[in-house]
């Protein structure tokens, strides 16, 4: 398929791409992975035009902006994270849009990076890399505690989306790892952080306050939708702390998107349209933790789709989402 649109899709500068080589693998790839995250430019174009990817939406690197303990040296590296996504966007404005790398060590500060990056360069959105530290390594933050309501007020008026993207737990908070640090990261742990961050958004009431909040998951929804009919079903018994007014699957249906990054398999897809439905599952790669041939070579052969279904996946979702223009 020509023209697929993807937005989990990675770059780096150099303040933020240390952090990553524990998670990117021990392949002994590391100078070409290196090269593959700092480039936006030819080499990561060429891959998009031989896959028949006509647009990626950037955003930068896990854990990021996110593992930087000082407030201030995080508002810094995430703007220059985000100027260095705009002059990409502004060197190639068909092929390129952005999301904002966000410093929710500070929310009020996160909210006027926002503004800036969508009001000033036309960013659609942001992405943000799990769970905060903030003056203490020992320290996990996540946003559905009331702290971050004038954040989700501005996400909000704002109406643009925000894609929590997975990192690792930290060894102090995680014992249940030890001794098998491979669990900690993309085979298991990054689905647990995720899905429990994500679960806990729908149970904090945020979704009440804020109804038209869109948030993305990547990985076919971080396993969620595989689970979501006995979430529901066991919170019969079990609503203790839980603040939405309404029943929890009905928030993850309304207020939440998934994409196919980095989960390349049919009876995994299968079970996720079936759950979400065609309308919010949008094609992406997770380049470079991922290949954009693995991705595009499985999305453009599954049966599990037809070719109208395939378009609005692969381009025509995201579209009319982001309100693009590529004609």
């Amino acid at each position: 398929m020509q023209g697929k649109i993807v937005f989990e899709e990675h770059m780096a500068i150099a303040e933020t791409l240390g952090e990553t080589r524990n998670f990117a693998g021990d392949s002994g790839k590391w100078d070409e992975f290196e090269r593959q995250i700092l480039d936006m430019g030819d080499e990561r174009l060429e891959l998009m035009d031989k896959n028949g990817i006509e647009l990626a939406i950037l955003s930068n690197n896990a854990p990021g902006v996110q593992a930087i303990l000082d407030t201030k040296e995080a508002i810094e590296v995430s703007k220059k994270a985000n100027d260095a996504m705009a002059g990409a966007v502004s060197k190639h404005p068909k092929r390129y849009a952005a999301f904002a790398a966000l410093p929710m060590q500070d929310p009020d500060a996160a909210s006027e990076e926002l503004r800036r990056c969508v009001k000033e360069m036309g960013f659609k959105g942001a992405m943000v890399n799990g769970f905060t530290q903030k003056d203490v390594p020992d320290s996990a933050i996540y946003y559905d505690i009331p702290e971050y309501r004038s954040f989700w007020a501005t996400v909000s008026e704002l109406d643009v989306p925000f894609y929590l993207h997975p990192r690792m737990q930290i060894s102090s908070r995680a014992p249940i790892y030890d001794g098998h640090p491979w669990l900690k990261s993309s085979p298991w742990g990054f689905a647990v952080e995720t899905s429990i961050h994500s679960l806990r958004m729908c149970g904090s009431g945020m979704f009440d306050d804020y109804p038209n909040l869109k948030i993305f998951i990547g990985h076919l929804g971080e396993h969620i939708p595989y689970d979501l009919w006995r979430i529901d079903a066991r919170m019969r018994f079990s609503r203790r702390a839980y603040r939405g007014k309404r029943p929890l699957g009905d928030y993850f249906l309304d207020n939440f998107m998934i994409t196919t990054s980095g989960h390349f398999c049919d009876p995994s897809f299968r079970c996720a349209l079936d759950v979400v439905g065609v309308d919010r599952m949008f094609f992406s790669a997770d380049y470079p933790f991922e290949t954009m041939e693995d991705a595009c070579e499985w999305f453009d052969a599954t049966q599990v789709i037809n070719d109208e279904e395939r378009q609005k996946i692969g381009r025509t979702n995201a579209v009319d989402y982001f309100n693009l223009d590529l004609d």
